[in-house]
Protein backbone atom coordinates (compact mmCIF):
# COMPACT_ATOMS: atom_id res chain seq x y z
CA UNK A 1 0.00 0.00 0.00
CA UNK A 2 0.99 3.40 -0.57
CA UNK A 3 2.18 5.81 2.31
CA UNK A 4 -0.44 8.28 3.95
CA UNK A 5 0.96 11.66 2.98
CA UNK A 6 -0.12 14.56 6.03
CA UNK A 7 -2.11 17.27 4.30
CA UNK A 8 -0.47 20.95 4.79
CA UNK A 9 -3.12 23.26 5.68
CA UNK A 10 -2.55 25.86 4.44
CA UNK A 11 -5.04 28.24 6.81
CA UNK A 12 -2.22 26.83 9.37
CA UNK A 13 0.66 28.95 7.28
CA UNK A 14 -1.30 32.01 6.63
CA UNK A 15 -2.66 32.00 10.52
CA UNK A 16 1.09 31.97 11.98
CA UNK A 17 1.91 34.80 9.58
CA UNK A 18 -1.19 36.79 10.83
CA UNK A 19 -0.03 35.98 14.12
CA UNK A 20 3.02 37.53 13.33
CA UNK A 21 1.96 40.51 12.42
CA UNK A 22 -0.25 41.03 15.10
CA UNK A 23 2.80 40.68 16.90
CA UNK A 24 4.67 43.27 15.22
CA UNK A 25 2.22 45.79 15.29
CA UNK A 26 1.25 45.48 18.81
CA UNK A 27 5.27 45.44 19.68
CA UNK A 28 4.72 48.72 17.37
CA UNK A 29 2.03 50.51 19.52
CA UNK A 30 4.26 49.67 22.83
CA UNK A 31 7.40 51.48 21.52
CA UNK A 32 5.04 54.21 20.18
CA UNK A 33 3.37 54.65 23.85
CA UNK A 34 6.60 54.28 25.80
CA UNK A 35 7.58 57.14 24.33
CA UNK A 36 7.18 60.62 26.32
CA UNK A 37 5.81 63.54 23.80
CA UNK A 38 8.02 66.01 22.48
CA UNK A 39 7.74 69.19 24.60
CA UNK A 40 7.72 71.93 22.38
CA UNK A 41 9.97 75.14 23.93
CA UNK A 42 8.58 78.95 23.99
CA UNK A 43 9.91 80.82 20.67
CA UNK A 44 12.80 82.96 21.51
CA UNK A 45 12.75 86.47 21.02
CA UNK A 46 15.70 88.20 19.52
CA UNK A 47 16.50 91.60 19.62
CA UNK A 48 16.33 93.57 16.12
CA UNK A 49 17.41 96.65 15.33
CA UNK A 50 14.86 98.67 13.29
CA UNK A 51 16.65 100.15 10.55
CA UNK A 52 15.09 102.61 7.48
CA UNK A 53 12.67 100.61 4.78
CA UNK A 54 14.88 100.67 2.18
CA UNK A 55 13.12 101.94 -1.31
CA UNK A 56 12.90 98.67 -3.54
CA UNK A 57 13.51 99.49 -7.05
CA UNK A 58 10.45 98.69 -10.17
CA UNK A 59 10.68 95.74 -11.87
CA UNK A 60 11.09 97.06 -15.49
CA UNK A 61 9.47 94.92 -18.37
CA UNK A 62 11.92 96.35 -20.97
CA UNK A 63 14.92 94.35 -22.16
CA UNK A 64 18.35 95.46 -21.34
CA UNK A 65 20.07 97.50 -23.64
CA UNK A 66 23.77 96.25 -24.69
CA UNK A 67 26.23 99.07 -23.85
CA UNK A 68 28.37 99.89 -26.58
CA UNK A 69 31.90 98.33 -25.76
CA UNK A 70 34.62 100.82 -24.21
CA UNK A 71 37.95 101.49 -25.66
CA UNK A 72 39.66 99.28 -22.83
CA UNK A 73 37.20 96.27 -24.35
CA UNK A 74 37.97 97.15 -27.82
CA UNK A 75 41.78 97.26 -27.39
CA UNK A 76 41.88 93.70 -25.23
CA UNK A 77 39.43 91.74 -28.21
CA UNK A 78 41.49 93.57 -31.10
CA UNK A 79 45.02 92.70 -29.14
CA UNK A 80 42.88 88.81 -28.56
CA UNK A 81 42.07 88.79 -32.04
CA UNK A 82 46.16 89.93 -33.62
CA UNK A 83 47.22 86.71 -31.63
CA UNK A 84 44.63 84.59 -33.05
CA UNK A 85 44.89 85.48 -36.63
CA UNK A 86 48.77 85.05 -36.07
CA UNK A 87 48.39 81.38 -35.03
CA UNK A 88 45.88 80.90 -37.72
CA UNK A 89 48.58 82.13 -40.32
CA UNK A 90 51.94 80.32 -38.33
CA UNK A 91 49.67 76.92 -38.75
CA UNK A 92 48.50 77.48 -42.88
CA UNK A 93 45.13 77.69 -42.16
CA UNK A 94 43.00 77.93 -45.08
CA UNK A 95 39.77 80.69 -46.00
CA UNK A 96 39.61 82.66 -43.01
CA UNK A 97 37.33 85.17 -42.34
CA UNK A 98 36.82 87.55 -39.72
CA UNK A 99 33.40 88.51 -38.80
CA UNK A 100 32.05 91.42 -36.89
CA UNK A 101 28.72 90.29 -35.13
CA UNK A 102 28.29 92.69 -32.33
CA UNK A 103 24.89 94.11 -33.81
CA UNK A 104 23.43 90.50 -34.44
CA UNK A 105 24.48 89.31 -30.82
CA UNK A 106 25.34 89.48 -27.48
CA UNK A 107 27.05 86.39 -27.04
CA UNK A 108 30.56 87.33 -28.92
CA UNK A 109 31.91 90.36 -30.65
CA UNK A 110 34.06 88.33 -33.45
CA UNK A 111 33.47 85.25 -35.71
CA UNK A 112 36.33 83.51 -36.71
CA UNK A 113 36.38 81.16 -39.31
CA UNK A 114 38.63 78.87 -40.87
CA UNK A 115 39.46 75.78 -42.80
CA UNK A 116 41.93 73.38 -41.88
CA UNK A 117 43.08 70.68 -44.44
CA UNK A 118 42.83 67.15 -42.70
CA UNK A 119 41.22 66.40 -38.82
CA UNK A 120 44.59 66.41 -37.66
CA UNK A 121 45.59 69.70 -38.92
CA UNK A 122 42.39 71.20 -37.26
CA UNK A 123 42.82 69.57 -33.92
CA UNK A 124 46.88 71.46 -34.09
CA UNK A 125 45.30 74.72 -35.54
CA UNK A 126 43.35 74.81 -32.71
CA UNK A 127 45.41 74.10 -30.06
CA UNK A 128 48.25 77.02 -31.71
CA UNK A 129 45.78 78.87 -30.94
CA UNK A 130 44.59 77.98 -27.21
CA UNK A 131 48.49 77.79 -26.40
CA UNK A 132 49.35 81.24 -27.83
CA UNK A 133 46.16 83.13 -26.32
CA UNK A 134 47.05 81.78 -22.84
CA UNK A 135 50.74 82.90 -23.42
CA UNK A 136 49.22 86.51 -24.90
CA UNK A 137 46.94 86.90 -21.52
CA UNK A 138 43.67 85.44 -22.85
CA UNK A 139 42.73 82.29 -20.94
CA UNK A 140 39.86 80.54 -23.15
CA UNK A 141 36.74 79.79 -22.04
CA UNK A 142 36.13 76.51 -23.63
CA UNK A 143 37.14 74.67 -26.35
CA UNK A 144 34.51 71.51 -27.97
CA UNK A 145 35.66 69.39 -30.81
CA UNK A 146 38.81 68.57 -30.14
CA UNK A 147 38.41 64.66 -30.46
CA UNK A 148 37.44 64.60 -33.62
CA UNK A 149 39.17 66.74 -35.64
CA UNK A 150 36.21 67.99 -37.77
CA UNK A 151 35.40 70.79 -36.12
CA UNK A 152 37.07 72.36 -33.28
CA UNK A 153 35.43 75.64 -31.49
CA UNK A 154 37.68 77.53 -29.02
CA UNK A 155 35.62 80.46 -27.01
CA UNK A 156 38.34 83.33 -26.00
CA UNK A 157 35.13 85.37 -24.41
CA UNK A 158 34.82 88.40 -26.96
CA UNK A 159 36.22 85.97 -29.74
CA UNK A 160 34.80 82.67 -31.16
CA UNK A 161 36.88 80.98 -33.40
CA UNK A 162 35.51 77.62 -35.28
CA UNK A 163 37.88 75.61 -37.23
CA UNK A 164 36.72 73.09 -39.51
CA UNK A 165 37.03 70.78 -42.41
CA UNK A 166 35.67 72.21 -45.97
CA UNK A 167 33.11 69.64 -45.99
CA UNK A 168 31.64 70.37 -42.88
CA UNK A 169 32.28 74.12 -43.57
CA UNK A 170 30.43 73.89 -46.66
CA UNK A 171 27.83 72.17 -44.81
CA UNK A 172 26.86 74.21 -42.12
CA UNK A 173 27.83 77.27 -43.98
CA UNK A 174 28.00 79.69 -40.99
CA UNK A 175 29.56 82.80 -42.70
CA UNK A 176 26.04 82.76 -44.51
CA UNK A 177 24.03 82.53 -41.19
CA UNK A 178 26.00 85.37 -39.44
CA UNK A 179 27.32 87.50 -42.37
CA UNK A 180 24.01 89.86 -42.86
CA UNK A 181 25.62 90.85 -46.45
CA UNK A 182 26.40 87.80 -47.89
CA UNK A 183 23.44 86.24 -47.06
CA UNK A 184 21.56 88.65 -49.35
CA UNK A 185 23.94 88.13 -51.57
CA UNK A 186 22.81 84.88 -52.13
CA UNK A 187 19.33 85.15 -52.17
CA UNK A 188 19.51 87.88 -54.04
CA UNK A 189 22.26 85.17 -56.46
CA UNK A 190 19.09 82.49 -55.75
CA UNK A 191 16.69 84.73 -57.09
CA UNK A 192 18.15 85.60 -60.19
CA UNK A 193 18.48 81.74 -61.01
CA UNK A 194 14.87 81.27 -60.48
Amino acid sequence: MAEKRKPTSVNSSKSSKAKAGVRKSAGAKAKASSRSPVKKSAPRKVAVAKTAKRPVAKKTTKAPVATPMTRAAKAVSSDALKVVEKALDELKAANVRVLDVRKLTDVADVLVIASGNSDRHVRSIADRVVSDAKKAGFRPVGVEGERDGEWVLVDLQDIIVHIMLPRIREFYRLENLWDVSAARREAAELAAER
